[in-house]
């Protein structure tokens, strides 16, 4: 009796013991996990009616580890000139590769009305000073968590147009 009695708390004793380890692994996934990070590499602008505009933006999400990361979920409010323009949420899970860059693509409503500072910038071919923030779930081997981020960078939308317009020129041929 005595003895399946020791061996009942022996195993006890392991069970918490793992318990406890598993808990500290767990609370440790920032200390090891680094955050990706994302940078806006184009903005699209495709008319949705008189008075808004859909703005699908290119992100490149750059993840950091040794290991894969899935984007869970993502929630971003978009800049552009200091003004807020819209918001949105990631439709769709996205896995970004260990020690890669993925790249992405959000799209934001705006109005019209809201990209009025906006348009200054883009006449003049000058740099649209732009900021992303917001907050992301990533989930790995580690497990899942929560981080918020925010980008501030600048973007020359007439450069940008321009690169796309001399990709899709045609080679011609002899």
């Amino acid at each position: 009796m005595r003895k399946f009695y020791q061996n009942k708390v022996r195993i006890h004793c392991r069970i918490l013991f793992l318990l406890a380890v598993s808990i500290i692994l767990m609370s440790c996934v920032s200390l090891i996990l680094e955050n990706p990070s994302f940078t806006l590499h184009e903005i699209t602008l495709k008319p949705h009616s008189f008075t808004e505009m859909n703005l699908l933006l290119g992100l490149d999400i750059q993840n950091p580890n040794r290991f894969d990361l899935t984007l869970k979920s993502f929630e971003y409010t978009v800049y552009l000139n200091n003004e807020t323009i819209g918001n949105g949420r990631l439709e769709k899970e996205l896995l970004i590769p260990s020690s890669s860059t993925t790249r992405g693509q959000v799209s934001v409503m705006a109005k019209f009305k809201d990209l009025s500072g906006s348009l200054k910038f883009v006449l003049t071919g000058d740099d649209l000073p732009y900021k992303i923030e917001g907050n992301a779930n990533v989930s790995s081997v580690l497990g899942n968590y929560n981080f918020h981020y925010s980008k501030e960078g600048r973007i020359n939308l007439i450069d940008q147009y321009l690169k796309t317009k001399e990709q899709k020129l045609p080679i011609p041929s002899k």
